[in-house]
């Protein structure tokens, strides 16, 4: 008696199915980004603590706000509407700066922390190449962080408006004009001043991250002493002051291009305090600066990407 065979037949895989679809080449990249706020807290959390203290700072002051108010009905209404929005470019500022150092130290750790820590070795193994890091960690101080920063300020300001108007109310003084700054302009002339200051600083930021690279140790001293050294050799060498002269535009020269009428550079007034029709986008994006900046921006991450390809944990 024969017995049926104990052996299946093995199908061939039909030819139609579709293979296995490949990864979108930006989904490392998003992913590589949340990694970077995973690890680096400080980006919300410091934006955060400014804004706490400056609301802390601004909830003692409201107990001079219906006394200031009454005194601020005898000025004129350009006045009013310069004082009013004092506190808001103050809390804006005061967030903004903080953002700016956040950016300083992120650059100068987000290559070296993982040469230190050897986690290089752990990341080096995932299917994701040299340039997307480098780029995913740039794109904190340049996009997340600017981004962070405006919701910050936004929030603030709407919390301190809510503060202002409960304690006017409770002192019997109406709430409208001209105790109300145009937070709506506000709000849009900081979008664009974000995105101006971080475009502007990206070959500071370049040059950070090629640092954190590229240093075994004290990436601060690597980072500030090499341009102060060629201030000074310039200086005792030819008796001229190009290269620092060089560095003070690009942390300051952005304010040059920021408005149509600029007024007197930065220490004088500041983007928040600028209203929409002082705003220069075709002139900004003209500035032979602006693109110069861009490109040497370019460079420094390029070499970042090339030492990261062939730097050994430390």
């Amino acid at each position: 008696m024969t017995t049926p065979s104990d052996t299946v037949a093995e199908t061939d895989p039909d030819p139609r199915a579709s293979p296995p679809a490949a990864l979108s080449t930006t989904r490392p990249l998003y992913w590589s980004v949340r990694r970077e706020l995973w690890e680096s807290r400080s980006i919300y959390i410091a934006p955060l603590i400014a804004a706490a203290v400056v609301l802390f700072g601004f909830a003692i002051s409201t107990v001079n706000l219906p006394h200031n108010r009454r005194a601020l009905l005898a000025l004129d209404p350009a006045r009013q509407g310069a004082i009013v929005a004092i506190p808001y470019d103050f809390a804006a500022m005061a967030i903004i700066l903080t953002g700016f150092i956040v950016a300083i130290f992120y650059c100068l750790g987000a290559l070296h922390n993982e040469r230190r820590d050897r986690g290089i070795l752990f990341w080096k193994s995932l299917p994701v190449s040299d340039l997307t890091t480098v780029l995913s960690k740039a794109a904190i101080p340049l996009i997340v962080l600017p981004l962070a920063v405006f919701v910050t300020v936004i929030a603030t300001q709407l919390v301190m408006l809510v503060m202002s108007a409960v304690v006017l109310a409770a002192n019997g003084l109406s709430v409208g004009a001209p105790s109300t700054p145009p937070l709506l302009q506000m709000s849009l002339v900081l979008l664009y001043g974000l995105g101006v200051i971080a475009l502007w600083y990206a070959p500071i930021y370049g040059w950070l991250m090629l640092v954190s690279g590229g240093a075994r140790r004290t990436t601060f001293l690597w980072a500030f002493l090499p341009p102060l050294a060629l201030c000074l050799v310039e200086k005792i060498a030819f008796d001229s002051t190009n290269f620092a002269s060089l560095l003070a535009y690009r942390l300051g020269g952005f304010w040059e291009a920021f408005t149509v009428h600029p007024r007197g550079g930065v220490g004088h007034a500041h983007p928040p305090q600028v209203g929409l029709a002082q705003l220069d986008p075709v002139g900004f994006l003209s500035t032979p600066g602006l693109w110069a900046g861009l490109a040497v921006a370019a460079a420094f991450l390029a070499a970042a990407v090339w030492q990261r390809r062939r730097r050994e944990p430390i």
